[in-house]
């Protein structure tokens, strides 16, 4: 029998996504679900809890009790303040322990996955529940680029790794050679948002986005879904890149028409 999976929703509309997967292929799926963080979209239909981040304890009991044995964490989260978070003794205790204040993006997710896997859960990732979502190789909107585009496309996996090696972040901008932009905290959006107005003359830049060398792929895998389209358009980039088999795309259609519509290309790089 095929366990009941807790699914750990950020924002933004993958967790519903995989939610709907999941009941679709028959398992059974209870949400946790963030205050201040998860959309209410996500939890209607589904038996549901919301807590806030902190709250370590109880929602460690209330998976148990809701017989869960297989957790998804999955959906964009900010990192909280200590102030946000309002940790509860059980998140002080892993807090502690963990050292997960000094620790990258990265290695706070490793840490809470190992918690996890302490207390008993597996941990799955998005494509083992939604492999569609995951990039395939190709052409995926818009021409295939020129060669000065598969330059940039080229340096800024180079920079989007070497970024990831340090866990830093998954994104970089380059345009006719030059880095307008690297991800740090502040997340792709707010990467995209700076680029307006550091682009050169000529030709739009592209975004790339790569996961970190030594990225779990179970764990917040680079993404990207029709609004990173439109902010890369706003942005004046000329297309998207992600790595093929390490990024993961929402709303494949709604993405691919919307590049075609503004003018831009989506491709999936090996």
């Amino acid at each position: 029998m095929v366990s009941k999976i807790g699914i750990l929703a950020g924002a933004g509309a993958l967790p519903r996504q995989v939610a709907e997967a999941c009941r679709a292929a028959g398992r059974e799926v209870f949400v946790v679900a963030f205050k201040g963080r998860s959309d209410a979209e996500t939890t209607e239909g589904f038996a549901h809890i919301w807590v806030r981040l902190g709250a370590v304890g109880k929602i460690l009991d209330v998976l148990r009790a809701e017989s869960v044995g297989d957790v998804c964490l999955v959906g964009h989260m900010h990192r909280p303040s200590m102030r946000e978070l309002l940790p509860d003794r059980r998140a002080m205790a892993f807090l502690s322990r963990s050292g997960a204040l000094r620790l990258g993006d990265d290695g706070l997710l490793r840490a809470i996955a190992a918690e996890f896997e302490r207390e008993g859960f597996n941990v799955l990732g998005v494509p083992d529940l939604l492999n569609e979502v995951l990039a395939k190789e190709g052409s995926l909107a818009g021409s295939i680029p020129d060669d000065e585009v598969q330059a940039d496309i080229r340096r800024g996996l180079q920079v989007a790794r070497g970024l990831g090696a340090l866990d830093v972040g998954q994104a970089a901008v380059v345009q006719q050679g030059v880095v307008l932009a690297v991800e740090a905290a502040e997340g792709t959006d707010a990467m995209l948002a700076r680029c307006r107005d550091l682009q050169r003359d000529g030709p739009g830049g592209v975004l790339v986005k790569a996961r970190k060398p030594q990225q779990d792929d179970r764990l917040d895998l680079p993404t990207i879904g029709p609004d990173t389209v439109d902010r890369a358009a706003a942005a004046g980039l000329r297309g998207i890149a992600v790595e093929a088999g390490g990024a993961l795309i929402v709303d494949l259609d709604r993405v691919a028409t919307q590049a075609e519509r503004l003018g831009l290309f989506v491709v999936a790089v090996a």
